[in-house]
């Protein structure tokens, strides 16, 4: 049997204790951490309170060369990720290479960054539409690229009268780096002025919401428009950027209550 099985979202005590039990009875357990990240923990801790040694495994070896799901076939192994267990595409296609060989699987959820911000700051959870990630730049035949994906994401949804969550940008090579709520809506507005030039001044009225560290104690919620959000100090990561529709007069008092959205906005 695999056994995929969310970690929930901050720190090693947001497992289920359906989890938690898998962990302890299985034979050997893996787990990935660059598509999301419990930034309230180590690897040691968590190696702790599980009561088994975690072998961290790389991109390749998740997404190009698993070798190590062959272990399932005759033993149970445990594979944990940040998050939910299947939120990642990432993780769809492991359990598909599974299946495939013939090995049973199972999962166990936890909390999601994708529902937790609806509570968080109480934008409802139906209205949103696609999500998409807000990458880093980078420099090819020495022009820097900004991707566009994101801004087209968002105006899809805008034009549907639905919420949008951005993702934003992990990278752990050469260095890790974590992208914060304040790059992210700095990347939107470069995005707009790249697509529509000196017209790109929608987003200079858009209220956004920023959100960091969701699940911990000292979590930071934020309202504002998007570009005064580039001045806030959200502190440390994990952070995400929302950009609401239309506001529901619900949505909008809870925004002024939970995410401090100045009164004239």
């Amino acid at each position: 049997m695999l056994h995929f099985i969310g970690l929930g979202l901050y720190d090693e005590r947001d497992i289920s204790l359906k989890g938690l039990e898998a962990i302890r009875s299985a034979d050997a357990v893996y787990a990935e951490f660059y598509t999301s990240r419990l930034m309230g923990t180590t690897r040691e801790r968590m190696e702790a309170l599980y009561g088994k040694r975690i072998h961290t495994l790389s991109r390749e070896e998740v997404e190009a060369d698993p070798a190590w799901l062959e272990e399932a076939k005759d033993k149970d192994i445990a594979f944990l990720s940040g998050g939910d267990a299947m939120v990642s595409t990432t993780h769809l296609d492991l359990r598909l290479r599974a299946i495939r060989l013939g090995i049973k699987t199972d999962l166990i959820h936890a909390s999601s960054i994708a529902t937790a911000v609806s509570g968080l700051c109480g934008l409802q959870n139906y209205r949103f539409g696609r999500s998409a990630t807000i990458p880093f730049p980078y420099t090819a035949r020495g022009r820097r690229i900004v991707s566009q994906t994101p801004y087209q994401v968002l105006m899809e949804n805008q034009a549907r009268n639905l919420h949008t969550i951005l993702f934003l940008d992990i990278q752990m090579e050469p260095e890790e780096r974590y992208m914060t709520a304040n790059e992210g809506a700095g990347l939107l507005l470069e995005m707009e002025a790249d697509e529509n030039g000196k017209n790109g001044k929608g987003l200079q009225e858009a209220i956004a919401v920023a959100i960091a560290r969701a699940g911990a104690p000292d979590a930071a919620v934020k309202a504002d428009l998007l570009p005064c959000l580039q001045g806030y100090d959200l502190g440390g990561p994990l952070h995400i950027l929302l950009l609401p529709a239309e506001l529901h007069f619900m949505e909008r008092e809870a925004l002024k209550i939970l995410a401090g959205l100045p009164a004239d906005l």
